[in-house]
């Protein structure tokens, strides 16, 4: 059975540590249901994210390569992006991936919206599946973009989540949904 007492924190004060427009860091003072009082609780702000997992019509997913200079590794990703102000989430997907590989089109329905850390993030990230995406211009990287297309097949993708290849947490979770939704786990 399900408690439903209320377990909203209270916030009795806010301090912001840096403002950055990449990183906004907040220090909380919050006070908890049972009256414990925590005054020092962090919180990072972030604007909303994309990813898109995007399929060919001959059914190769198209990913991208990355060096990530807090893991110190060149990773594979789906497409990622911020929603710009004022943005839609699925206009952002399309705007990132057209960016980001060249590609385009097909047909597009949101897959699952997840969050970083609910913990400490304000943020949630939108999933997409685009399906039947063509290759329809070349890149336009902003200026520290670094990145390299791929694509793999299916089975290839799958290798890779099961090898813990791809590193993004928010990329494996809708990477899992979509295998998971299309039976395409090779122990089933």
């Amino acid at each position: 059975m399900t408690d439903n007492r209320n377990m909203e924190w209270k916030t009795l004060k806010s301090e912001y540590i840096i403002r950055r427009p990449w990183l906004t860091a907040r220090r909380d003072t919050v006070e908890l249901p049972t009256g414990v009082v925590n005054d020092e609780y962090y919180v990072l702000e972030y604007p909303d994210w994309i990813n898109v997992i995007a399929v060919t019509p001959d059914g190769r997913m198209v990913f991208v390569r990355q060096y990530r200079h807090a893991l110190g590794q060149t990773c594979f990703e789906i497409v990622a992006g911020v929603i710009e102000k004022g943005e839609e989430p699925l206009e952002a997907a399309r705007r990132e991936l057209l960016e980001e590989t060249g590609y385009s089109g097909g047909d597009w329905r949101e897959l699952m919206v997840v969050s970083p850390n609910p913990s400490t993030c304000t943020n949630i990230t939108h999933c997409y599946l685009a399906t039947g995406v063509e290759l329809v211009d070349g890149q336009h990287l902003d200026d520290t973009e670094d990145i390299d297309v791929c694509l793999f097949s299916r089975d290839e993708v799958l290798a890779m989540l099961e090898r813990g290849d791809i590193k993004q947490a928010l990329m494996a979770a809708p990477l899992w949904r979509y295998f998971a939704e299309n039976n395409l786990n090779r122990s089933i």
